[in-house]
């Protein structure tokens, strides 16, 4: 089976295409250009370095979030879009589980962690459970210190990974003395790691319907200023 997979939930655009247990290729881009603007060159790009047309594509995966807004609605839209022009089935994969998969050989609490603005982070708690990522603790955003909190009382070894450690990787040295980091290169999602979670699941046929939607946990800025203008009219 073959799968394209996108990840444009973060300011990293990536790109993999896997033939069941081979990563046939992967494009990472970290330089802030807008995910609209350079992911279908980046698909056109890959497929073609691969000696692949679109119609050799057997499903689809893409993140699902949580993560920038836009960025979500980009890589989904765009996703359905080849999913239901080529009549093939596709999955949504979490971001944060991506993340955890760059590490599913700790021993120990994974804990992806992606930047939420100000003191916040997305994130989720797993474990290697014989060789598969079992979630311990489910998607959400939290302010830092309630995180490193949370993990203190869990009392075990716990690594960190993703983007919310180039802000708050200090805070959690100073803090919490049983943190493991990951190397520089896994802290960005990888679309080979999502895609090979989606491929395990789209073989065993699960996949999504036309419905689903992105995890966004945070509403976005905008509507979030316009509840706290309407409360402010209300109160005045």
């Amino acid at each position: 089976m073959i799968v394209l997979s996108i990840d444009s939930s973060s300011k990293v655009a990536t790109v993999a295409i896997l033939k069941d247990d081979v990563l046939l290729g992967e494009y990472i881009l970290n330089d802030k250009r807008e995910h609209s603007v350079i992911l279908m060159p980046l698909i056109e790009n890959l497929l073609k370095e691969c000696n692949l047309s679109i119609d050799d594509i057997d499903g689809y995966v893409v993140s699902k979030g949580p993560g920038s807004f836009t960025g979500l609605r980009i890589g989904m839209a765009t996703i359905k879009g080849m999913s239901f022009g080529n009549n093939k089935p596709y999955i949504s994969i979490s971001s944060l589980d991506a993340l955890a998969y760059n590490l599913i050989s700790f021993n120990g609490i994974i804990c992806p962690i992606m930047d939420a603005l100000r003191e916040n982070v997305y994130t989720a708690l797993y474990k290697n459970n014989n060789d598969s990522l079992e979630k311990i603790m489910d998607y959400t955003a939290l302010d830092i210190d309630e995180l490193v909190n949370l993990l203190k009382d869990k009392n075990e070894e716990v690594i960190f990974v993703g983007d919310g450690l180039y802000k708050h990787k200090k805070y959690i040295c100073d803090n919490f003395p049983k943190a493991h980091f990951a190397p520089v290169h896994l802290n960005i999602i990888r679309a080979s790691s999502l895609g090979e979670l989606g491929l395990n699941l789209l073989k065993n046929g699960i996949c999504d319907d036309s419905n689903s939607a992105p995890i966004y946990l945070k509403k976005p800025q905008a509507e979030r200023e316009l509840e706290r203008r309407l409360k402010v009219n209300y109160e005045s």
